[in-house]
């Protein structure tokens, strides 16, 4: 039993409501079910599944909820004890745009938004964080993205490495969970997914534990 604690990884997942032109986000429907589904399905040997949150589609305005749900996990790690080194946080996004999965390397310190957010913010070449300096300046996840590109990709998913997670929403919340978590020694992950359009629901929530089981699996 107590060889078997240092390998546990809690994961906490987050998806986004509605925005402009996505009348219904599939990161929503992801993540609000995938409690159950994992129960179904069976979740993964090591893994426990911490909380499951949607966040509204805004930046500046929706900071504080996301950083409440951010530090809400490191202080349930800290009041059970456990080895915060070993918390992830997965946050879920939709590029509408997309024909496959893509697993986010970065995110850039810029908000380059190309329509107002839903609560009605529409920066320009403004840096996310102004102490972190330049737009230029980029934070790079610990988690080892190609190699978890590629075992995704051997159980058969359409998925890809991305290197640019844009300047909308998306990149923005990523920037500050990444700099979040080096700050607290604890992992994030950004994932883009398509619309259920282009990939079913029933092969995306497949996708999300698949995705959960690849974190579980990692040394």
């Amino acid at each position: 039993m107590g060889s078997e604690g240092p390998s546990v990884v809690t994961v906490h997942v987050t998806g986004f409501k509605k925005f402009h032109g996505v009348a219904e986000n599939p990161t929503e429907t992801i993540v609000s079910n995938l409690e159950e589904f994992l129960k179904k399905r069976g979740l993964p040997k090591g893994l426990i599944l911490g909380s499951c949150n949607i966040l509204e589609t805004a930046g500046q305005g929706a900071l504080d909820p996301l950083y409440q749900t951010l530090e809400s996990a490191v202080n349930k790690a800290d009041s059970e004890s456990s080895n915060s080194g070993r918390t992830i946080w997965v946050h879920f996004g939709v590029n509408s745009g997309a024909t496959r999965f893509a697993i986010e390397h970065q995110a850039v310190n810029e908000a380059t938004f190309r329509c107002p957010d839903e609560l009605g913010w529409k920066p320009q070449k403004a840096p996310i964080v102004p102490a972190d300096g330049s737009i230029s300046r980029a934070r790079e996840t610990s988690l080892p993205v190609d190699k978890m590109t590629r075992a995704l990709a051997k159980m058969g998913y359409d998925v890809m490495t991305s290197h640019d997670a844009g300047r909308f929403v998306c990149n923005y919340v990523y920037y500050h969970s990444l700099r979040f978590a080096e700050q607290q020694g604890i992992k994030s992950l950004f994932v883009h997914v398509p619309l259920f359009l282009t990939i079913d629901e029933e092969t995306q929530m497949q996708f999300a534990a698949s995705l959960l089981e690849v974190l579980a699996s990692l040394n």
